[in-house]
C-alpha cells in the first residue's frame, strides 16, 4: 500500500498544485490523499488526485474573493534539463497557472489532468463524477480559453536566461537604457503582497514605467531591508529563469518573466507575500518530470 502511494505521489503533487497554485496546499492534497487512501478501496488511485483537489479548490476560491492586489500562484524552485522537462515547463509557469486561476474549477481540473497529465475523457469522468460528454465539453472550453489567453511561443531557454541575467545586472546597477532595451514596450508588471507587504494594488504597465520600478532596487530600503544587505539570485522558478531577492534573515520577494515572440520580457511576476514564499525559502527543488509533472 505505502509502495503504491509514494509511487504516484509526486503525480498527486503535480495535479493539486496546478489546480490550486500553492505549493503548501498541494501539499496538503497529498496528505489527504495518503490519508484517504489509507482507509478507502484503493483499486482506484485517479479518487484522491482529482477529486481531493476539487474540493481544496472550492475553499481556496472562496479565501481569495477577498485577496488584496493581484493574486499570483506560490512560486517553487524547480530544474529540468531533459527534452521532456523543457517541453512540459510552461504547464508550470507563473504565467500557465494564472490563466488556469481564470477557469471554472471543472475547467481546470479537467485541464490539467488531460492536457498537462494525459489521462482519458474517461478516465477523468470518473474522478470528477461527471459524464465523459461533460468531461470532453469542459476540456474544449479550457483548451479554447488557454490558448486565447496564453499564446505559446518557441522557448529558447539559453535566450531566457541571458536576458534575465542582463536584467539583473541592469536592474542591480540602475541601468534604466538596457532595461528599456530588454522590456516589451506593453510590458506588464503583477505584484502580490496580499495585504502584508506594500505593493502596488494594480498592475504596472510600460517599458518606462516597469523600467524605473526596476531600477530603483539598488537604492531604496525594502521592507526594513537596506540595499546593501539584500542578495539577489539568479535560479530556475516554476520552470524558467527567476529571481530571489534574500535578506540577512528572510527571502523578501521572487520575481519570474514571461517572453514574448521577440525574446523581449513581456510580464514580470513579482510575489512578496510572505506567506507565498515558505517553498522557496524551504530550498526545496521540484524536478520536472515526463509531460510536465513536477517531482
Amino acid at each position: 500500500m505505502t509502495e503504491a502511494f509514494h509511487q504516484h505521489r509526486n503525480l498527486l503533487f503535480a495535479v493539486a498544485y496546478r489546480v490550486l497554485g500553492s505549493a503548501a496546499d498541494a501539499e496538503d492534497v497529498v496528505q489527504d490523499a495518503w490519508i484517504k487512501w489509507s482507509a478507502a478501496d484503493r483499486s482506484q488511485v485517479a479518487d484522491p488526485k482529482a477529486y481531493l483537489a476539487l474540493e481544496r479548490l472550492r475553499s481556496a476560491r472562496h479565501q481569495r474573493e477577498t485577496y488584496v492586489g493581484p493574486w499570483l500562484p506560490e512560486p517553487i524552485l524547480t530544474t529540468g534539463d531533459s527534452a521532456d522537462a523543457v517541453a512540459g515547463a510552461d504547464s508550470v509557469s507563473t504565467a500557465m497557472l494564472v490563466v488556469l486561476e481564470t477557469l471554472s474549477p471543472l475547467e481546470r481540473a479537467v485541464f490539467v489532468l488531460k492536457d498537462v497529465i494525459g489521462f482519458s475523457h474517461a478516465e477523468i469522468a470518473e474522478a470528477v463524477d461527471r459524464s465523459e460528454a461533460a468531461v470532453r465539453q469542459a476540456a474544449r472550453r479550457a483548451r479554447e480559453h488557454v490558448r486565447a489567453r496564453r499564446p505559446r511561443f518557441p522557448a529558447d531557454r539559453a535566450k531566457q536566461r541571458a536576458v534575465t541575467e542582463r536584467f539583473l545586472a541592469a536592474a542591480t546597477g540602475g541601468d534604466v537604457n538596457t532595461l528599456l532595451e530588454l522590456l516589451s514596450p506593453d510590458v506588464t508588471l503583477w505584484t502580490d503582497g496580499g495585504g502584508k507587504v506594500r505593493q502596488a494594488l494594480r498592475p504596472v504597465v510600460g517599458a518606462e514605467t516597469v523600467a524605473g520600478w526596476f531600477a530603483a532596487i539598488g537604492t531604496v530600503t525594502y521592507q526594513g531591508v537596506a540595499p546593501a544587505d539584500v542578495v539577489t539570485e539568479l535560479t530556475e522558478i516554476n520552470g524558467g529563469p527567476g529571481l530571489v531577492f534574500r535578506g540577512p534573515d528572510r527571502v523578501l520577494a521572487t520575481v519570474t518573466f514571461d517572453f514574448d515572440a521577440e525574446g523581449r520580457i513581456a510580464t514580470l511576476h513579482n510575489v512578496a507575500n510572505p506567506d507565498k514564499l515558505g517553498a522557496v525559502a524551504g530550498g526545496t527543488v521540484h524536478g520536472l518530470g515526463p509531460a510536465g509533472t513536477v517531482a
